[in-house]
């Protein structure tokens, strides 16, 4: 409940801030807040598992509202809410990521000798890789690791969230059809992958694609 109730208080700022303009919209507000409110506790399991820190979730929560409800007005009525919400997630997530890679590391000055001692990597990792360390399986994260961005980003949803290819295409912004051919090659992929970390030899592909 203390949670639930820090979310809607995010919301609140968020459409407070935003419909203080000259072109506010009440209306547009509470619609926006009636809509948005059944998914605060999914997007914010999502921003926590990409973040692995509650601060920083609530800021991505915050920066996600915001851009979405400046856009809300663009919005069409009646089409997957959920979805679009998820890929302006996802997008602010990505664009926050990489900024923070083009910086320079910022380690205080008593912190960076221990880092050299204990031979510390303070390198970023890509957002795709933050991605995949979100998985909850060791193995299925390794193997998921072996695979190029896109096909990453794909399996992570269709594959491991469980979206269908629609929304899957939805939340990258990309074709259904690319969806299918970059599931169709992680599957692939991971099996490969998977078979080799068990010393096992993969079962033919096509069995399993027929089955």
């Amino acid at each position: 409940m203390v949670r639930f109730r820090r979310h809607a208080a995010i919301l609140d700022s968020v459409t407070t801030i935003t419909a203080g303009g000259v072109e506010s919209d009440d209306d547009l507000a509470a619609r926006f807040a009636r809509d948005a409110t059944p998914l605060f506790e999914a997007l914010a399991r999502r921003a926590r598992r990409l973040t692995y820190c509650e601060a920083d979730a609530e800021d991505l929560l915050q920066d996600t509202l915001l851009h979405a409800f400046t856009g809300f007005r663009s919005f069409q009525e009646g089409t997957n809410l959920k979805a679009w919400l998820f890929r302006i997630l996802h997008n602010r997530w990505v664009s926050t990521h990489r900024y923070r890679e083009r910086r320079p590391t910022e380690v205080p000055v008593d912190e960076s000798d221990v880092l050299d001692l204990v031979g510390g990597d303070t390198r970023r990792r890509s957002a795709e890789t933050e991605i995949v360390d979100a998985m909850p399986d060791d193995d299925v994260r390794a193997a998921l690791a072996t695979l190029p961005d896109g096909v990453r980003s794909v399996m992570y949803y269709a594959g491991v969230e469980g979206y269908t290819y629609a929304e899957t295409a939805a939340l990258l912004n990309i074709p259904v059809g690319t969806v299918m051919s970059r599931v169709s090659r992680g599957r692939q992929r991971l099996r490969i992958a998977l078979a080799h970390r068990d010393h096992r030899s993969p079962e033919p592909i096509a069995e399993q694609c027929s089955a």
